[in-house]
């Protein structure tokens, strides 16, 4: 418990720049993926993974979509699907080219670096994404505008967290049957349900609280949001054990990572956007 609660404390500067939201939230998933690139590629270790690519990858993405976003508050939907469609492109022409070196890398290590590329980079963009898009009433201080509690950002990590607190405990207390053994044979069926109804009761009662005209969608999320937060758990599980490591870092006490933090985020995150660009299409 005492080292959880130091990873607690660690992390809370997380929920700080989720509040302020905007550029200081782009600046932090920027950092935080830079981060996870660094542990992604030394969880590969001797494979020679072409980091640069990843790299130019992310750097190509951000500075691309503040490059457009600087012109207006909100970018027009076609203009940011043109852009993905060629980040894409590029992010793809640069994993080949790693490859040409023939000697260096096989087809293995130039697979590995493309997944890594849409695993972190893309995944870890939706958070962008959603805050750029889907705040609904944002703070304005003095000319200076904050997402607030407004942000459905906050969904994003209520699910995700929400979801691996109550999992923890309820798995602890009643967990009997495995959930998959051969990926993760610490979960169970019990601590998956337990992590549902957590996420469900945290994204409810911020829906209530904070976010109460859109409190049917808090609700949808919170459930489907535990979902997600768990296949994205699993399947980091699943690319650790074929790497045969048992944590992506050791950044965080008693969590390893920051890639083992947020690993539930990544599916989370895409979820809540593309969800949110169905029901409420016409913002965009």
């Amino acid at each position: 418990m005492r080292i959880r609660a130091k990873s607690a404390l660690i992390m809370a500067p997380l929920l700080i720049i989720i509040f302020l939201g905007g550029y200081f939230l782009i600046a932090g998933v920027f950092v935080l993926s830079l981060m996870a690139i660094r542990e992604y590629l030394n969880a590969f270790n001797e494979k020679r993974l072409a980091g640069w690519v990843m790299y130019a990858s992310l750097i190509v993405l951000y500075a691309g979509f503040l490059s457009i976003k600087i012109q207006g508050a909100l970018i027009p939907s076609g203009i940011l699907f043109m852009f993905i469609m060629l980040w894409v492109f590029v992010s793809l022409i640069l994993s080949f080219l790693s490859m040409f070196s023939m000697r260096k890398r096989d087809l293995f290590q130039g697979m590995a670096t493309i997944t890594g590329v849409f695993y972190i980079n893309f995944l870890t963009f939706h958070i962008v994404l959603v805050d750029n898009y889907f705040v609904t009433h944002p703070i304005n201080q003095g000319g200076i505008v904050f997402s607030g509690f407004s942000s459905y950002v906050w969904i994003v990590i209520l699910a995700a967290f929400g979801t691996d607190i109550f999992a923890y405990f309820t798995g602890k207390l009643f967990g009997k049957k495995k959930l998959c053994p051969s990926i993760s044979p610490k979960k169970t069926v019990e601590g998956s349900i337990g992590g549902v109804l957590g996420s469900l009761i945290l994204c409810g009662l911020f829906g209530w609280f904070f976010m109460r005209e859109d409190f049917p969608v808090y609700i949808i999320l919170g459930i489907a949001g535990s979902i997600f937060a768990q296949i994205g758990d699993l399947s980091a599980s699943v690319i650790k054990r074929k790497i045969d490591i048992k944590d992506w870092g050791t950044l965080i006490p008693g969590h390893g990572g920051i890639l083992d933090r947020i690993d539930s985020i990544l599916f989370t995150a895409p979820l809540v956007f593309y969800f949110l660009c169905v029901t409420y299409m016409f913002i965009i």
